[in-house]
């Protein structure tokens, strides 16, 4: 999916909803005198960690300054909430503040346009030396990983020497979407911090904040399908994520005697731009959905995202038993893994993955 830009940078972004127990944990834990040098803030992609390790980096910023209570909303400190225009929100913002570093995925090019794979050992290199040296201002020295299981092997054993041996006055805040991919030795050395995905109703509300241009009836169903993570919500709609689930669902109607027309149809989308990885993101979720809500025997209580949803449901659980619709799952999610991967045909795998559907369905 495309990278956009109608939802601020995290260091840019002064507000958040839905981690109101996460602040609540690193208030509390300041406040107590047993501060963790490490936090690792774990959660889906897309929910809100990076902005929130921003949000508790300016706080423990500010406590360089002898004002550092006044330059927040609340003076008995419940939010971590700082004003945008506060100069320490702008410094950080910009980069320019000397207490704090940012470590990301490097630009791939001189027109930022694609950022690398991986973070590297040079990005993490001098996180030591930082964290070492006395504050410019006083009080605390920050690093922000974003995100740490983003970085190869040879940085991840750079970041490790720093929590063994953890510098003082120092905060480090590694945000992850996917803690099992860390080194065991990282995770056990940080205060392991997890955010749950937004409700849907948090999602669809933030849709209408930050792409007005939506109507309800569009912004709803993107809601239901980001899984409860605005930014995947946001790289839906950029993507034009509900007009393909709707031709997902369509192709998947035909089912058992698959109409080839417009199979064909759905993998010549599939191989323009962007839309292979999220027709792939989008048909494996949605397997995923209709596993996870038979298991349960939960489908009156789950709404449909588009009509005829749950009729297309029906007739496929009722072709083939749970553990059947689990091993389609799981062989279409590694069809598309592949073909990332080694850059295989985007039309021809889009077609496998739906013969491999239909042919459960025919016996």
């Amino acid at each position: 999916m495309p990278d956009t830009d109608d939802i601020p940078l995290a260091r840019e972004n002064g507000f958040l909803t839905g981690h109101k127990t996460g602040e609540q944990t690193f208030l509390d834990t300041w406040s107590s005198g047993r501060l963790a040098h490490a936090w690792l803030i774990c959660g889906p992609r897309g929910i809100g960690k990076a902005t929130l390790a921003y949000r508790m980096a300016r706080y423990a910023l500010s406590q360089g300054h002898e004002d550092g209570a006044s330059l927040f909303a609340e003076p008995e400190e419940s939010s971590l909430q700082m004003a945008q225009e506060h100069p320490l929100f702008r410094r950080m913002a910009s980069q320019g503040h000397g207490d704090f570093r940012a470590v990301e995925r490097p630009w791939a090019d001189a027109k930022k346009n694609k950022r690398k794979t991986a973070i590297t050992v040079s990005e993490v290199r001098e996180i030591g030396n930082f964290l070492r040296l006395t504050p410019g201002e006083g009080g605390w020295r920050v690093v922000i990983i974003d995100a740490a299981d983003e970085m190869n092997r040879n940085a991840a054993n750079a970041v490790l020497k720093v929590l063994e041996e953890p510098p003082k006055q120092a905060l480090l805040f590694l945000v992850s979407h996917n803690p099992e991919r860390l080194l065991p030795t990282i995770r056990s050395r940080c205060r392991r911090l997890d955010l749950s995905p937004l409700p849907v109703e948090t999602v669809a509300t933030l849709m209408m904040r930050y792409r007005p241009d939506l109507s309800p009836a569009e912004a709803d169903p993107i809601a239901v399908l980001a899984d409860g993570s605005i930014g995947r919500a946001l790289e839906l709609a950029e993507a034009g994520g509900l007009d393909l689930f709707r031709q997902i669902i369509g192709v998947l109607g035909t089912l058992p005697n698959l109409d080839i027309t417009m199979a064909h149809a759905l993998g010549d989308t599939a191989a323009k731009g962007e839309s292979f990885r999220t027709i792939a993101d989008l048909l494996v979720w949605w397997l995923a959905r209709m596993v996870s809500v038979e298991a349960r025997d939960d489908w009156a209580q789950t709404p449909e995202i588009i009509p005829g949803e749950h009729a297309i449901a029906d007739k496929l659980k009722a072709a083939a038993g749970l553990d059947k619709w689990v091993e389609v799952w799981e062989k279409v999610a590694r069809l598309f893994d592949r073909a990332t991967a080694v850059h295989l045909d985007k039309k021809r795998t889009v077609l496998n993955a739906l013969l491999a559907i239909e042919q459960q369905t025919t016996g």
